[in-house]
């Protein structure tokens, strides 16, 4: 029979440790005696607690580890949410381990560093919208001034906290003339529609591959080149319609070169 210090170090374990399984019922000493509150362990015991051990390692709960120790039955059970478990994060961290080699590619200068790509999650949205066919992105600088003022007169407040004024692109792929655009807005609220402006709630995307251009919209194909090419390449596959955040641009920026644009793609994982 081990007192408990004795016992701990045999099984390089804390007393500490093993009073909280005594106090749980997953290990109870064999011997407490009733005079200095000693606890005693026995050899027969080291089996049950070599299982514990074994099972936290695999990184089940003391409180599950109990339910199998108690109901062989449902070890079954447990092991098959954990291999589950570990599944998903094996393929999240070689999805991560194929970002990483992706970046060294860039820092070698096999990849274009003027983007960095990220995965984020894009929010429900209260919009002003007007979809049409423009002849070329030029059209930008003659329709969204006139949405603007449909909206004033309309008495539309415009969400400005965060702002989040954006194009979705229904042709779903970059075109350069007679391009299916729906231009929104962010609005507090939802107003009545005109024969101009529609109002509606667009629905939160819960994974999207974003990327920033910096300058004129003419050169935004670059941009677009290298996010469906990252797409492809890091284990993802497009599930909607790309957008075009604007966060800088003519309203704020004399010089088209610090216009800043967001590119946002929905996607999944292959």
């Amino acid at each position: 029979m081990y007192q408990i210090g004795l016992f701990s170090k045999i099984n390089h374990i804390t007393t500490k440790t093993l009073r909280h399984y005594d106090e749980i019922g997953l290990l109870k000493p064999d011997h407490v005696d009733y005079i200095t509150g000693y606890r005693y362990y026995t050899s027969e015991q080291l089996p049950r607690l070599h299982q514990i051990l074994s099972l936290k390692q695999l990184g089940l709960s003391l409180n599950e580890i109990k339910e199998i120790l108690e109901n062989p039955l449902s070890a079954e059970v447990f092991l098959k949410l954990k291999e589950r478990e570990l599944e998903k994060h094996i393929e999240k961290e070689l999805h991560r381990l194929h970002e990483v080699r992706t970046w060294m590619n860039y820092i070698r200068g096999d990849k274009n560093m003027n983007y960095a790509p990220i995965v984020k999650e894009l929010p429900r949205v209260n919009v002003a919208s007007m979809r049409s066919t423009i002849a070329s992105y030029g059209a930008y600088f003659d329709i969204v001034p006139k949405m603007g003022e449909e909206m004033n007169r309309q008495g539309a407040l415009v969400q400005e906290n965060p702002a989040y004024c954006f194009t979705i692109y229904h042709d779903g792929e970059y075109k350069e003339k007679d391009i299916d655009v729906e231009i929104c807005e962010a609005v507090r609220e939802v107003y009545e529609n005109s024969e101009m402006v529609q109002y509606k709630i667009i629905s939160k995307v819960k994974t999207a591959a974003c990327v920033l251009h910096k300058g004129p919209y003419s050169k935004i194909r670059e941009a677009y080149i290298f996010i469906f090419t990252w797409i492809m390449e890091n284990g993802y596959e497009v599930d909607g319609n790309p957008r075009e955040s604007y966060i800088d641009g003519i309203w704020n920026k004399e010089n088209e070169t610090e216009w800043l644009t967001e590119l946002q793609v929905p996607v999944k994982r292959v």
